[in-house]
């Protein structure tokens, strides 16, 4: 572990080597810290790839309903006597749009970087937060996977802090080996500094 500037520059690889991971289980993105390319976030560790797809998926779901809905109304107004297909042609055009770039845009505005005493979680794509949780702060920490998330090979690590407002964090698009690493480190320093 070499620390430059107060950052960690610890590899996920060995993050999950101090957590008992073999490195076949868990492969390196890359250093803690690094930049992503061609975004707002620069500094940051970007989300496992697969997690486009999670949006992606996810993006799908949420606006099928509307979808369906734009698709019924045409329907109901041809059974009027009106033309059956510009509102469907409209709407199915403005979905696959919508599926497509939103969620390249959404994962590109997540960076995360772990730092000696803190974790750092940068998101947001129309209003943008930048969220610090000092270890210290931190209650208990959770690796979380839905359905999706398990079907695509990514977690979720959830924050839980002390106090009211904002008081759990999540950071989602993590490859599981990385999620289950960070959180024997976040562990590790809270133990030291409760010693």
């Amino acid at each position: 572990m070499t620390s430059t500037s107060g950052t960690i520059t610890n590899t996920a690889g060995e993050l999950a080597s101090e957590a008992g991971l073999t490195s076949s289980e868990t492969p390196d993105y890359g250093r803690i810290g690094a930049p992503l390319e061609g975004s707002y976030n620069l500094g940051l560790t970007p989300l496992h790839p697969p997690q486009k797809q999670v949006i992606r998926i996810s993006t799908a779901i949420m606006f099928l309903p509307v979808l369906i809905g734009l698709v019924i109304a045409d329907a109901a107004i041809a059974s009027e006597g009106g033309t059956f297909g510009p509102i469907s042609l409209v709407a199915l055009v403005l979905y696959a749009l919508i599926v497509v770039i939103l969620p390249e845009r959404k994962y590109r505005r997540w960076g995360y970087a772990m730092e000696d005493d803190r974790l750092r979680v940068l998101r947001g794509f129309l209003f943008r937060t930048d969220t610090i949780v000092p270890f210290n702060r931190i209650q208990h920490i959770d690796v979380g996977q839905g359905p999706i998330e398990r079907m695509c090979g990514v977690a979720t690590l959830v924050v839980h802090t002390a106090g009211t407002h904002n008081n759990i964090v999540s950071l989602p698009g993590l490859e599981p080996g990385t999620a289950d690493a960070m959180r024997e480190e976040m562990r590790r320093h809270i133990r030291q500094e409760m010693i």
